[in-house]
């Protein structure tokens, strides 16, 4: 009786606190890894993996190793709240992170901010996000409308073109881009000369690319994920539409590149991180080190070098909240960084400001397949 006794009651002195035990501490991811907008999903749970494997590597964070349990959400909002619900009901993480997309953030931010639950390094440029009140919320990149204004400031300013179009995903995140981009030509004293939509997780992007064909744009700015932004370019180039494409961080790159193939070279690309090839940026060094350890097979890339730099954020706080870890101490230490130099990604946050870098740059697909910088002034 007493053997039983202390067999039922095991699960109970096991179960994690809020993800907490003495020796491990577990974190929640909710992104897609099926689907049109897979590759992000996979690519952030690579470097997040990776920057947590380097950790445990070294005897973890105050004797924790670190854990991460990912959900797919297939990029679909209501299907992304029902998990966020179930991992804030379950009470057996610390927090989420690597969330991927505007419109499933949007449905489940608000679920883990009445929840108190840490919200770390979300994929996305969305401006909600960068709401510091809500107190639970730790953004890395760029906002959108930072590179939406790049874009614009390198096709009109620095190439001078008089006709951009836009085709974007017909959601929250799609219109966060269609509000950037038309600012950003507002303050030049321009209007788009076409805009074409199409709906999340489809490829249907021939009635939109009909639509923007007939302005025959110099450049067509694309806010969208990597699958029908592909089909777009393709169809285009098909049809013979004649236009520089320029695309949001959001798409992917290494996704759209494999998915453009020959057809890829030229296209434009914003940046949030360093460039992942360039091992002279100390942390760019770290992360290939960490990724060859965790995945000798994986290659390095902008989506997966995002997560290694949001796991290392988390990473950071855990070390400032010592060794008497809880979700709330957790929550303090993040709201207490300032200046987290990882050596080339450099974040800093304040009291007001949850959004740690500004950087945006471009680059461009490469005949090979692979990237080039795109240097201010039109060369590469």
């Amino acid at each position: 009786m007493l053997a039983a006794a202390t067999f039922a009651a095991f699960p109970f002195i096991a179960q994690a606190d809020q993800g907490v035990t003495a020796n491990n501490v577990s974190f929640a991811q909710v992104a897609a890894f099926e689907g049109p907008a897979a590759a992000l999903g996979q690519g952030m749970r690579l470097g997040i993996s990776a920057a947590f494997e380097e950790a445990n590597a070294a005897g973890g964070v105050h004797g924790r190793t670190l854990t991460l349990d990912s959900m797919d959400d297939g990029y679909e909002p209501d299907r992304s709240a029902a998990l966020v619900k179930s991992v804030v009901d379950a009470n057996d993480h610390i927090g989420l992170i690597g969330a991927v997309g505007t419109p499933t953030a949007s449905a489940t931010q608000p679920i883990a901010t009445a929840a108190n639950v840490p919200f770390i390094g979300p994929f996305t440029g969305a401006g909600f996000l960068r709401d510091a009140s809500h107190g639970n919320i730790f953004n890395v990149r760029a906002t959108y409308a930072t590179e939406t204004e790049a874009w614009i400031e390198y096709l009109v300013d620095q190439q001078g073109m008089k006709s951009i179009a836009l085709l974007y995903q017909d959601d929250g995140f799609g219109r966060v881009g269609l509000a950037g981009v038309t600012a950003a030509l507002e303050k030049r004293g321009m209007t788009l000369a076409a805009e074409g939509t199409y709906t999340r997780n489809t490829t249907a992007v021939k009635k939109a690319l009909l639509t923007i064909r007939k302005a025959k744009p110099d450049a067509v700015v694309m806010v969208g994920a990597y699958k029908p932004v592909a089909e777009f370019i393709k169809l285009s180039r098909k049809l013979k539409l004649d236009a520089t494409f320029v695309n949001i961080s959001f798409v992917g790159s290494e996704a759209l590149a494999q998915e453009l193939g020959d057809e890829g070279e030229g296209v434009i690309i914003s940046q949030v991180v360093p460039f992942p090839w360039d091992s002279s940026i100390p942390v760019v060094a770290q992360y290939t080190e960490a990724l060859k350890a965790y995945d000798a097979a994986a290659k390095p890339g902008f989506v997966s070098l995002e997560g290694y730099i949001v796991g290392r954020l988390a990473i950071k706080a855990l070390e400032d909240a010592g060794k008497d870890l809880t979700r709330e101490s957790f929550l303090a230490a993040l709201s207490g960084l300032s200046t987290v130099d990882l050596g080339g990604a450099k974040m800093v946050f304040g009291a007001n400001d949850n959004q740690g870098m500004d950087d945006v740059f471009l680059t461009r697909i490469t005949a090979d397949g692979g990237f080039a910088p795109v240097v201010p002034g039109g060369g590469s």
